[in-house]
């Protein structure tokens, strides 16, 4: 499309399709997610446990039980609920942390913030009986909620805490998984749950001389609050005579840097590409309405928001948020354009016309709130919306009006090295007495290594070995030579902006399955070769929808650093059609009872 048909926008599609290009190609990188380094061997430190007291010890179990979900987050909470909601009573989940919680156990920096409604994030809100406090929780609100659902279903009678996987085999002769552990573990499960989370692993950024600074340094999701005092609700009282440097600018230093900047002497913040920020807006609970909420009302919430982030239509805007608000803005503009009996690639112009206004609206916004204009043109994002996982927050772009407060924009390239006392840009040395990464966590990485092992399935093969190139399910669930074994997060299923919901839906399915084998006294189930077939395909020839819109983006972890094509980009392994079509999918396969696709013992 042209300009002569959009005379009546006050902005020229065609440049901001140059802009946005030429931004991407600054940072597009040939290594792709090898430009990161693994938290391994001297960077191991990284990933050390900070909220518990050295020298846990306890005995190597070598019991059996029905089933071990791998990983406390949301998502094995949600598993091991949904399991006894069914009947399934040996649950094991083992956690390498010191209690629940997931990515709220090991994400504690000062603001950390769900970024999704509350009353749709926290899951089973109904189910414990609780309202949360503001409509965006901070993160001590989430942990406790994590512990208490951890309570209500009593999963901490038989959860393994700080203990690692270290290797899983299937034995065909007992119809078991071996389980071992770094505590000497060898249990035995019939059935193995995998939800290991996205957000788990640390990732450094593979800076020449990373690892030679001499000064203090960590990662944001293990904050030392010994160094810097305070605590989650800021008072850095510990920075007040440090120079501080934070490298990356996503959603955890938004979060962070406003606390940071509150207090330190100096902070730099290093930006390689900048975040899309829009208003937060955050509230007490209105006691009015949570006392007007009737039973379901959770659910019906959580739909409704999917539907509308999905670019569906419903009746009535439930969370009426930032979020509900971008895909509000595309639904209007697309009608104000008469957008009838278009073909799909009239449907995608006009929607990324609209895109282009919501983020003109986004880059208008750092204008208004950021004073020097150098600062204010570097923070621009250079985006589509959802190229990168948008911010919401409004005290971050603020931050940069403050005298100690430096944004340092190395224009898409990255720190050019790190020295034994700082970090150079532009041949420059910026001298530091602390170096916080806030450079997230490993996700387009292959799924064997972000676990931290390997799976050993029928006739000795590795799971590594099978995924290889690229991964292989059935509905994201299973894969073939691997009996009984189950997959949660994204593994070829419905991704959400709100990721509870999807793992929601998978732990309903996953306790469906279970519980039917064992109710009809099965051995093992798994996907047959057809259907794990017919289902790549299925991912294969719908990914053709995302693949335009995800080469076109600036390089992130949702498009695999640029390479969408290539391993294991978040949204481009996933189900196409969107979540709400691939939940009904599932919905329609559990009540055909016939369990199609898998093959059972």
């Amino acid at each position: 499309m042209g300009t002569t048909a959009n005379d009546d926008l006050d902005f020229d599609p065609d440049a901001l399709r140059d802009k946005y290009r030429a931004e991407r190609d600054k940072r597009l990188r040939d290594e792709g997610n090898e430009q990161y380094v693994e938290v391994t061997g001297k960077f191991s430190h990284f990933v050390d446990d900070p909220y518990v007291e050295p020298g846990f010890e306890r005995e190597p179990l070598t019991d059996d039980v029905d089933v071990v979900v791998i990983g406390g987050g949301f998502g094995g909470l949600l598993a091991g609920a949904r399991l006894r909601e069914a009947g399934v009573e040996d649950v094991r989940i083992i956690e390498k942390g010191g209690d629940f919680g997931g990515t709220w156990y090991w994400n504690r920096y000062p603001g950390a913030q769900c970024d999704i409604e509350s009353y749709i994030y926290l899951p089973l809100l109904e189910e414990i009986g609780y309202i949360p406090k503001e409509k965006y929780s901070f993160a001590p609100e989430i942990l406790a909620h994590s512990r208490a659902i951890g309570e209500h279903y009593n999963l901490y009678e038989n959860a393994c805490f700080q203990t690692e996987v270290t290797d899983m085999r299937w034995d065909d002769e007992a119809l078991r998984w071996e389980v071992f552990t770094n505590r000497g573990d060898t249990m035995k499960a019939r059935f193995v749950c995998m939800s290991n989370g996205p957000l788990n692993r640390p990732k450094l950024p593979g800076i020449p001389g990373v690892e030679s600074f001499k000064g203090h340094t960590f990662h944001t999701s293990r904050w030392d609050y010994g160094y810097t005092g305070g605590d989650a609700n800021g008072s850095l009282t510990g920075l007040t005579d440090k120079r501080v440097g934070i490298i990356g600018t996503g959603a955890t230093a938004v979060q962070c840097v406003p606390h940071i900047a509150e207090t330190a002497k100096q902070l730099y913040v290093f930006q390689r590409t900048p975040s899309s920020i829009d208003v937060r807006g955050n509230k007490p609970t209105d006691a009015a309405w949570s006392k007007s909420l009737e039973p379901g009302w959770q659910h019906r919430r959580m739909q409704n928001f999917n539907v509308l982030v999905s670019g569906g239509l419903q009746d009535e805007d439930l969370v009426n948020d930032g979020w509900t608000d971008i895909i509000g803005n595309l639904v209007t503009i697309m009608r104000t354009r008469k957008a009838e009996n278009l073909t799909v690639e009239e449907m995608g112009a006009r929607v990324e016309l609209a895109d282009f206004t919501k983020m003109e609206q986004i880059r208008t916004r750092v204008d208004s709130l950021v004073d020097d204009n150098k600062a204010a043109d570097a923070l621009k994002p250079w985006y589509r919306q959802f190229c990168k996982r948008p911010c919401f927050h409004d005290d971050y772009l603020p931050s940069f009006n403050q005298s100690n407060v430096e944004l340092i924009d190395t224009q898409g390239r990255g720190v050019e090295r790190i020295t034994e006392k700082g970090l150079v840009v532009d041949g420059r040395e910026y001298e530091v007495d602390c170096l916080i990464f806030a450079t997230g966590f490993e996700v387009g990485t292959a799924y064997t290594r972000r676990a931290g092992y390997d799976i050993t399935g029928r006739d000795g093969l590795e799971l590594s070995d099978k995924w290889a190139n690229g991964l292989r399910t059935f509905h994201g669930f299973q894969t073939t030579g691997f009996p009984n074994c189950f997959f949660m997060g994204v593994t070829q299923g419905g991704f959400t902006a709100n990721f509870p919901h999807m793992l929601n839906e998978q732990s309903l399915h996953i306790a469906y399955m279970i519980s039917h084998m064992m109710n009809n006294n099965y051995h093992s189930l798994e996907a047959s070769q057809e259907a794990e077939d017919a289902w790549v395909d299925t991912i294969k020839s719908m990914g053709i929808f995302s693949q335009k819109f995800l080469q076109e983006c600036t390089p992130g972890y949702y498009n695999n650093e640029g390479q969408p094509g290539q391993g294991n980009s978040l949204i481009g392994s996933q189900y196409g059609g969107g979540s709400e079509a691939f939940f009904k999918i599932l919905r329609d396969w559990r009540e055909e009872g016939c369990l199609e696709g898998l093959n059972f013992s």
